[in-house]
């Protein structure tokens, strides 16, 4: 039996060696090849999920503060009209500043006046504050102005997401027609600047100075309130627009935005991608509001770019995309709350303890001009 055993032992094959591979890549002459060469020593790209809704809920909440001090504002505003259009019999509310927030064409005649003569405007003074302010966060943080604070790019926001909830996508327009459609803010700006360029310094004051000028806020509020049916058609096809196109309004007529853009140009804000870190995976690109083709640039320069962080928010690669500040510090969404929120309250606060803040007009004047607001058209025609 043993005999046996041992025929059949030596009919088995014999185990071979094991192969080892060397850790270190060789050529076929036996040379070492370096390990950068040999793509064996890549760098590994590490992928994180990120919380959705962190970096949104820092902007989304600074978005529904200021929406919802808009909408103070307004109330504040309708009640102190009210109270000189019944002739002191209804409450009594202050005027509050910040309405002038609405009257851009203003604080771009008081900024004209600042420049040409030195000196703080004692008219509608909140407007041309809050434009600076604007202006300052838009040079520093690209126009953050328009994702973080303006309520109308909010609600403008909210609908195409609406849009995007309910009918599971938006459109984009055909590039060659939305280039097109997107100058048309610039012209906008353009009319407007050119027109407060034009007038001379005595001009732009006289203007601010007439009954029109002194009242501009309450001709504002009665638009709204006696709208005309061709406004209220444009102002319909606008937010229907908005729920099928991203930011329709904001994107292709707001000529506010149109300025916070080319003050962003210089802003050393940007969102930078890091092509070692990327997966191509294009999340950025269909996330951008502005379209902007975020998944194969390298560096966003554009005037578009709001630094909404959206594309920040989808990208799932560790460290590929960032908002930065020059071309290493990263500006995660808090640090572009606090400081767009530390711009808008120092200049605020600033003004306010100049005493360059509150128009200073008196009771009889706006019991004479509230009253007949309809009949004080605009002086330049």
């Amino acid at each position: 039996m043993g005999s046996g055993f041992s025929r059949i032992h030596a009919l088995m094959p014999m185990p071979r060696p094991p192969i080892y591979i060397p850790l270190t890549p060789v050529a076929l002459d036996g040379t070492s090849i370096p390990a950068a060469a040999s793509g064996l020593h890549r760098r590994k790209k590490s992928f994180v999920r990120r919380i959705a809704g962190r970096q949104q809920l820092i902007r989304q909440s600074v978005q529904l503060a200021f929406l919802l001090l808009n909408f103070w504002i307004g109330a504040q505003f309708y009640l102190f009209v009210r109270y000189y259009e019944s002739g002191g019999r209804t409450i009594y509310i202050e005027r509050p500043p910040g309405v002038e927030g609405w009257l851009p064409i203003a604080a771009l005649m008081n900024l004209k006046l600042l420049v040409s003569t030195g000196e703080f405007p004692q008219l509608h003074p909140a407007g041309l504050t809050l434009l600076v302010a604007f202006l300052a966060i838009s040079l520093l943080l690209r126009k953050a102005f328009c994702s973080w604070l303006c309520p109308v790019g909010t609600v403008s926001e909210w609908l195409w997401q609406g849009g995007e909830a309910m009918f599971g996508r938006t459109f984009r327009i055909w590039r060659p027609l939305d280039i097109a459609l997107r100058s048309l803010k610039y012209i906008l700006l353009g009319v407007f600047l050119y027109a407060v360029g034009s007038m001379s310094a005595a001009a732009t004051a006289e203007f601010l100075q007439s009954p029109y000028g002194i009242i501009a806020d309450v001709k504002m509020l009665n638009f709204f309130r006696a709208m005309g049916t061709t406004a209220a058609i444009v102002i319909a096809i606008l937010l229907v627009a908005s729920v099928f196109v991203k930011n329709a309004w904001c994107r292709y007529l707001c000529p506010y935005g149109a300025l916070m853009g080319l003050a962003a140009l210089v802003s050393p804000a940007r969102i930078r991608r890091n092509p070692d870190l990327c997966i191509d995976c294009a999340k950025c690109a269909r996330a951008c509001p502005a379209a902007l083709p975020v998944d194969t640039n390298l560096t966003i320069r554009s005037a578009e770019c709001s630094a909404c962080m959206q594309c920040v928010t989808v990208c799932p690669a560790a460290g590929a995309l960032d908002l930065t500040f020059g071309r290493r510090r990263t500006l995660p969404a808090w640090s572009v709350a606090t400081a767009v929120l530390t711009i808008f309250l120092a200049l605020v606060g600033l003004a306010r303890m100049t005493g360059s803040w509150a128009t200073e007009v008196d009771d009889a004047t706006y019991f004479r001009l509230i009253p007949n607001a309809d009949q004080f058209g605009h002086p330049g025609r």
